[in-house]
């Protein structure tokens, strides 16, 4: 910075002049000195007040240009140079001043601008995410009906489905993976359960409803959150299943009893007059509430597919065996038969079981015994059995049936054997008739004898010889009687006493005459043999409903052989209300 000089004016006093001239000179060596020092110390200021704080520097060059006027010897003589000094300060302070401003306004302005561009730039993103946002809002909207992308149930892709394509979809899905089974494993035993026999079911319907609401059910920001969230992370929703534990229970339960190293438990049975006990032995049983757990985890995610689901056992002991609990589910008093007319009710006759030894004699038995063991037991019959019961419980006859027998001493012997055996027998309602079980073995000691009989196509002499006359009989009593015919069998040939179609054979432990009771009341059976008639009638109590009932065959003949086909006719006031077959025969030509 320049300071100029100011011009001072010469006197002609010659007295004067030489003081004053020496004097100008003097001062004004002394002011071009203070001048230059000013101008150094100005540009010195204005290189510090560049590189420092402003305000700082202002001072600080004032107050040594100041001090340095004031230090000065010659300055107090000359005010008006003091004054132009302090002037030029002045000036040199506001341009200073002035220099300062002038940056700082540069410095504002160069503050502004990065503001004024990162507020243009967040208006623009502001304006770019309120387009997105509503943009997607409409997206959402068009889609409402739909459910959300990125939306799984149980792996299955239901993004962008109805509720309806969706169900029908997991129907399908389920319906293919229900169809595999549960495979139980242990150790290299294998079992499998079929979902249906748990009654496993998934409640995918729920599942449906939470997929499809999924970003549905809150305010818009929060069904676009959701709705993002699903596309960009996918959603997988676990449908919820039932099943049946009691039936699951059951069903391990049984598989326990086919492990390979099962547990035994202790046993009895009744075979004739005997009761056997055999004694159990250690061994596994599963865990049913460990492997439940292992089948449910499973079942969540149908993993049970391709997985095997291991069983968990325990090890057992078989129970004590506890033999006055065996007594008390063996022994039975008899009963007798007895019969009520209002209502008209049978009560049959039971026979009883008791120990033969006492129940100290049984547990030392079963206590000596290694694995199995025999304790004696005795039938204890009753008073009043079911075929004691008199005939006035049986008072309408239901149907009957004769044939003629030749007079033979040996056959009718065998004759009245078989039907004494029958005479009086009582079927409860339900009750299947067995005729070999109830005649028994045709044996020398049951007192049959040798009779023609049909062997091999030939008629031979043979033990118990004629009773099919009398199983026949009975057959053709049973039809009149409306009864259900269970097994049957007809001869080689025809037989004498009856027509094709209406025989009924019997070979012990071979073939046997079965029929059950399958009307509403007790049935009684009468027979007789006696002036070379066989009859039998079956008698009971009548239903609200009786039928006329006609029993024919139809048959057709060859050379070599001859079949029949036999009908059963029930009619009511003449009408016919049922025709059904009951057999079909071939018999062998003599």
């Amino acid at each position: 910075m320049i300071i100029e000089e100011e011009k001072v004016e010469i006197i002609d006093d010659e007295q004067s002049t030489p003081k004053k001239v020496k004097k100008e000179n003097k001062t004004s060596s002394k002011s071009t000195t203070v001048k230059k020092e000013t101008n150094v110390a100005v540009k010195d200021e204005e290189n510090k007040i560049k590189d420092n704080d402003s305000k700082i520097v202002e001072k600080k060059s004032s107050n040594q240009i100041l001090e340095s006027l004031k230090t000065d010897e010659n300055m107090t003589e000359e005010n008006i140079e003091t004054e132009d000094i302090q002037q030029e300060v002045e000036e040199t302070s506001d341009k200073i001043k002035h220099k300062k401003f002038e940056d700082s306004l540069e410095e504002e302005n160069k503050t502004k601008h990065p503001v004024i561009i990162c507020l243009i730039i967040l208006l623009v993103f502001l304006a770019l995410i309120i387009i997105a946002f509503g943009g997607f809002t409409l997206y959402n909207y068009k889609h409402n009906s739909l459910i959300s992308k990125g939306i799984f149930i149980n792996t299955i892709d239901v993004s962008n489905l109805s509720k309806e394509q969706a169900k029908e979809k997991l129907e399908n899905y389920y319906t293919n993976q229900l169809s595999n089974d549960i495979t139980l494993v242990y150790n290299d035993y294998k079992s499998f359960i079929k979902p249906s026999e748990i009654d496993l079911s998934y409640d995918i319907n729920s599942a449906i409803e939470k997929a499809y609401s999924y970003g549905k059910d809150g305010n818009v920001f929060q069904d676009n959150y959701h709705v993002l969230i699903s596309m960009i992370n996918n959603i997988n929703i676990t449908p919820t299943y039932t099943l049946n534990y009691e039936s699951l229970t059951k069903i391990l339960n049984n598989i326990s009893t086919e492990l390979p190293d099962a547990i035994v438990e202790s046993s009895n049975y009744v075979e004739g007059n005997t009761l056997i006990i055999t004694k159990g032995k250690a061994g596994s049983v599963i865990d049913t509430e460990k492997t439940t757990a292992n089948i449910k985890s499973n079942l969540v995610d149908l993993s049970y597919i391709n997985n095997t689901i291991p069983i968990i056992v325990v090890t057992k002991s078989p129970k004590e065996i506890n033999i006055e609990q065996v007594y008390n589910e063996i022994h039975k008093d008899p009963k007798d038969a007895y019969y009520t007319k209002d209502p008209y009710t049978i009560y049959p006759s039971e026979n009883g079981v008791d120990f033969k030894v006492s129940v100290e004699e049984a547990k030392q038995i079963v206590q000596n015994a290694e694995s199995e063991c025999e304790i004696p037991l005795k039938v204890l019959y009753p008073s009043v059995t079911t075929n004691m019961i008199g005939q006035e419980a049986f008072p309408d006859l239901l149907g009957s049936f004769s044939t003629h027998y030749v007079s033979n001493a040996d056959r009718t012997t065998n004759l009245r054997l078989a039907a004494n055996k029958i005479n009086g027998t009582v079927l409860m309602p339900g009750e299947v008739f067995s005729y070999n079980g109830v005649v028994g073995a045709r044996t020398i000691a049951a007192g049959y004898k040798n009779a023609a009989i049909y062997q091999d196509g030939q008629v031979v002499d043979g033990l118990g010889g004629g009773i099919c006359q009398i199983s026949s009989t009975l057959y053709n009593a049973a039809l009149f009687a409306n009864l259900e015919m269970v097994e049957l069998y007809n001869h080689q040939f025809v037989p004498s006493y009856v027509t094709a179609g209406r025989d009924a054979t019997v070979v012990y432990g071979v073939k046997d005459f079965k029929f059950k009771n399958s009307r509403k009341y007790a049935i009684k059976i009468t027979c007789s043999v006696s002036g070379g008639v066989a009859q039998f009638q079956i008698w009971g109590v009548k239903e609200p409903t009786e039928y006329d009932i006609s029993v024919y065959a139809n048959v057709s003949r060859t050379s070599s052989y001859i079949k029949a086909t036999t009908y059963r006719t029930l009619k009511l006031n003449g009408e016919t209300i049922k025709t059904e077959k009951i057999s079909n025969s071939t018999y062998k030509v003599h």
